[in-house]
């Protein structure tokens, strides 16, 4: 036998058998890596699968192992240099002259790849490759339980130089000298009875593993395990449709202190959504485990997984992505028997006091605990409640700084269960009453070994105080721990409501007179068709037509005039506090010098508006509203920061704790900080932006921009925050946010700076025809309107972040969302020259069954007709077929003939096909 102990690890080894044995383009075959395959076995992600061809062979779908009559026949269809029989995931007993066979078939090489049972071969617990394979590759870390390395065996000597010279010089340089020894030890050790006994122990342990995982309920893939390993399929559990991810349940084991992986299993469609777990039994078998502990380590894994409620968020592209939360009595229970497993005992702590570390530390406290945390100055302290399960107990809070807190109670217990719960919430997996929220965080929860209140006296002078008080008879203007009207809290439901809030309303004002914006007179100059739109005089194309208009920002730019648009700014210590609870995006995940796109609800879930917010500084927003929504946003605002409207209908009362300032940068009283909104869209904005910057910094940083990024700075000797986003589905799109006065010199700038690059002038039509191509709401249209569509409707529920334990609407929201049956899609009329179908125009499925309504609908790039309509979600796959009257949004009936003979015309809908949601594009 001869013998390479150089390779580094296993897939390098692998990688010096195909040096030595193939030439490029030469074609691998080897098990398909859902089903248990290994990436180095040709996959297309790996350099196997790079330099050679790979060609897949499968285990059966029904019985879950290898069918070796299939594979015989992919063989000989695929016609390999080298098959390998190996894997990353099978729990089954190899047939090694099965496979010699296949490949003698079809002269190919065979090489075994017995890195996971290596140990179970050298002890005769699996039967041995070796003398049948041309070459066996194993690593030596895994169940032979050696330093992590490999080693490369065949019994050919013809072979045996070439694989030599493959693992050095081919794959490394020089050896790993104590690795080599560290091997050296570990196969005499291999070689013993005792190492034989693990071996055998390891295989028992498996399978009797396998046993009670099966009967508690939980589907053991394959039906069983004849090595080392096995797999479970986590769609064993599941609630209300949705199914426990192998992703999920990894990670809430991992906080059990129960660490396996997750892994594809037969039937999986790929890597990033594996429904499975891989256990292997070598370290606990190594630990001592016997059936009694196996039997509790099963109890204590199906415990975890029974209990998990598995859920989903919208992810982009109306994608669900798979989450899970956990019973916590459950968790603590499986955490108990691991310590039992373990041989540590109960943690009891003599300590009355919790410190909590982090940057998400007080919005995590605030929502953890019943008192108004952010109210708390560094050295300040407060009384608040703890509510958990099994814990109901006041405490005594200190702040250290806005990052480190201190928790006092009174006995070391209710610490000890503080501690336990806390650091849970910030694990973010346990059930806290509400499946998708999860409060602020990660933090780091310790219990501090020595009072605190003695080793920081000097911040704790309140503390002390309040800390007398805890048992006694408290004073509630003093020490009252509750702050009941703050928007969220966990244990909310068990504190009596308050005074409720009026309920918001508006009503656009009647006859209200047309305004018009600093650009007015530049359009009529342009020859703009001025029409009413959210109140002012606006241009609805130029001299050129629509078409032309919305073309040239494909190709080149246009320029457009949205200083309409309602801009305004909020900030404030507790600025992102109040967008949390009035957006439904998350606030706290921009960064300074980014945006993102929102809405405002309302409690019932209606849209208010949708609107970009835009971070300028740590404590400073851009908002930018539509702009026949202004004057009802600016209500809805400041209503919600007065504490003047409800915003809650469960909870009426809550409110607003820290008000923020609002300005409306439109108005004039604010000076030179008044803003509006110039958008310069498409592929040659960039170029055009830059001819008028002559900062070289701000050239730099305008290049470097991310999409939603902003900066500021001076184009053409003004001052502008220049944000890269946009509203006609370019990606190379800017909005420029200017003093309305020097909106005119901005706009001649822009205009003339462009014009060797195509730039024109575009108007409103050009504006939602771009729009309705790219498939983005409009307001009135997509969203809110006659149909009250929610952003999920429209297509844009990736925008609502249901882990924020509370905002605006989002019950109504969530109740909505189980009940939806339908959504907003982009559709395109198989015929030009054909009448247009407007708003409120029904939509037919292939059985003349009215099944949706347009709401939008304009002419695209290549000429078509382009729209969007709300229809079952059942016809929302791209290439549908749908039909379409065309009938004015309701004006224009449909005409049938009172008798119906020869020469009768009957009304025939328009053939449209459903696309995909959003049109394709490539990164720039």
């Amino acid at each position: 036998l001869y013998v390479n102990v150089q390779p580094l690890s296993g897939a390098p080894a692998n990688s010096a058998v195909y040096t030595a044995l193939l030439q490029p383009g030469d074609t691998i075959m080897g098990l398909n890596l859902n089903d248990g395959g290994h990436l180095s076995h040709g996959t297309r992600i790996n350099r196997s699968g790079k330099h050679y061809k790979g060609v897949p062979y499968f285990v059966d779908p029904e019985t879950e192992q290898l069918d070796y009559d299939d594979i015989e026949r992919r063989a000989i269809e695929a016609q390999p240099q080298i098959i390998v029989a190996g894997f990353s995931a099978y729990p089954m007993i190899v047939d090694w002259q099965r496979f010699r066979e296949i490949a003698d078939k079809v002269g190919a090489y065979l090489m075994a790849d017995i890195a996971h049972i290596s140990g179970l071969v050298a002890a005769g617990v699996h039967p041995s490759p070796i003398g049948i394979a041309d070459v066996v590759t194993t690593t030596t870390h895994k169940s032979l339980c050696g330093p992590r390395g490999a080693m490369v065996m065949t019994h050919r000597k013809d072979l045996a130089r070439k694989l030599d010279r493959a693992v050095f010089p081919g794959e490394q340089g020089g050896p790993h000298l104590n690795t080599i020894a560290a091997l050296a030890v570990a196969l005499r050790l291999a070689n013993t009875e005792q190492f034989r006994e693990l071996q055998r122990r390891i295989a028992q342990n498996a399978q009797r593993l396998a046993q009670k995982l099966a009967e508690h309920g939980l589907r053991i893939v394959g039906g069983g395990t004849e090595n080392h390993l096995l797999l479970v399929d986590t769609k064993s559990v599941s609630h209300n449709g949705v199914h426990l991810s192998g992703d999920m349940a990894a990670r809430i084991l991992d906080t059990a202190g129960i660490v396996l992986n997750r892994n594809t299993i037969p039937g999986d469609k790929g890597a990033m959504n594996p429904t499975g777990l891989r256990l292997g039994t070598v370290w606990i078998s190594q630990l001592g485990f016997g059936d009694a502990e196996v039997d509790k380590l099963a109890e204590a894994i199906a415990l975890v997984m029974n209990n998990c409620t598995p859920f989903t968020y919208l992810g982009m592209k109306g994608k669900k992505q798979l989450r899970a939360k956990v019973d916590y009595a459950s968790l603590q229970r499986a955490r108990q028997m691991v310590r039992e497993l373990r041989g540590q005992a109960e943690p009891k702590s003599l300590s009355m006091t919790l410190e909590v570390r982090g940057k998400a530390a007080t919005a995590f406290l605030n929502n953890a605990l019943t008192s108004d945390v952010t109210a708390l100055a560094d050295g300040q302290a407060q009384m608040t409640h703890l509510y958990s399960p099994g814990l109901d107990v006041d405490a005594a809070l200190l702040r250290v700084s806005a990052d480190t807190y201190r928790l006092r109670f009174l006995k070391p217990a209710d610490a000890q269960q503080a501690h336990d719960w806390l650091a849970a919430l910030s694990d973010g997996y346990v059930d806290f009453g509400d499946l998708h929220a999860k409060i602020p965080g990660p933090v780091a929860v310790t219990l501090l070994p020595v009072d605190w209140l003695e080793e920081a006296a000097g911040l704790a002078v309140t503390a002390v105080e309040l800390i007398k008080q805890l048992g006694k008879e408290k004073k509630e203007t003093e020490y009252n721990p509750f702050a009941d009207s703050k928007p969220f809290f966990i244990g909310q439901e068990n504190r009596p409501g308050g005074e409720a809030l009026p309920e918001f309303g508006w009503e656009e004002p009647s006859d209200a007179p047309l305004k018009r914006t600093t650009l007015y007179e530049t359009h009529v100059a342009l020859g703009g068709h001025i029409v009413d739109f959210g109140g002012y005089e606006m241009p609805v194309r130029y001299k050129t037509s629509v078409m032309e208009e919305h073309l040239a920002v494909r190709a080149a730019a246009g320029l457009f005039d949205a200083t309409h648009m309602g801009v305004f700014d909020a900030s404030g210590p507790h600025v992102v506090e109040f967008l949390n609870v009035v957006t439904a995006n998350e606030t706290r995940s921009l960064k300074v010098g980014q945006s993102h796109y929102t809405h405002f609800l309302a409690p019932d879930g209606s849209v208010i508006d949708d609107l970009l917010v835009y971070r300028l500084a740590k404590e400073r927003f851009l908002l930018v509203v539509n702009a026949s929504n202004n004057d009802k946003d600016w209500a809805w605002l400041n209503g919600v920061n007065n504490g003047e409207v409800m915003i809650d209908g469960k909870r009426p009362y809550a409110r607003i704790q820290r008000p923020v300032q609002l300005r409306d940068l439109r108005d004039r009283q604010w000076g030179d900080e008044c803003r509006v909104d110039m958008p310069i869209q498409g592929p040659k904005s960039r170029d055009i932006i830059l001819e008028l910057c002559d900062d070289d910094a701000l050239a730099r940083r305008i290049k470097a921009m991310p999409w939603a990024g902003l900066t500021q700075g001076q184009l053409a000797g003004l001052d502008v925050i220049i944000s890269r986003t946009g509203y006609t589905g370019e990606r190379i799109a800017y909005e420029l946010f200017v003093h309305p006065d020097k909106a005119p010199a901005l706009w001649d700038a822009l205009m003339q700076a462009g014009e060797p690059y195509g730039l024109k002038p575009a108007g409103l039509a050009a504006r939602d025809s771009l729009r309705t191509e790219a498939g983005l709401p409009l307001y009135g249209h997509e969203l809110a309107g006659d149909l009250g569509l929610n952003p999920a409707d429209a297509g844009f529920g990736a925008y609502v972040k249901l882990w924020k334990p509370f905002f605006v609407g989002r019950d109504a929201f969530i109740a909505h969302e189980q009940e939806r049956d339908r959504v907003v899609v982009r559709f395109r009329l198989k015929e030009k020259g054909v009448r247009r179908p407007d708003k409120g125009d029904p939509v037919l499925d292939g059985k003349g069954k009215v099944v949706g309504t347009v709401t939008s609908c304009s002419i695209d790039s290549e000429g078509y007709l382009l729209g969007q309509a709300w229809i079952p979600i059942s016809l929302s796959k791209p290439e549908t077929k749908i039909w379409i009257y065309q009938m004015g949004g309701g004006t224009r009936p449909l005409r049938v003939p009172e008798t119906i003979k020869q020469g009768a015309r009957m009304p025939i809908p328009a053939e449209a096909t459903v696309l995909t949601r959003f049109p394709s594009r490539k990164k720039k």
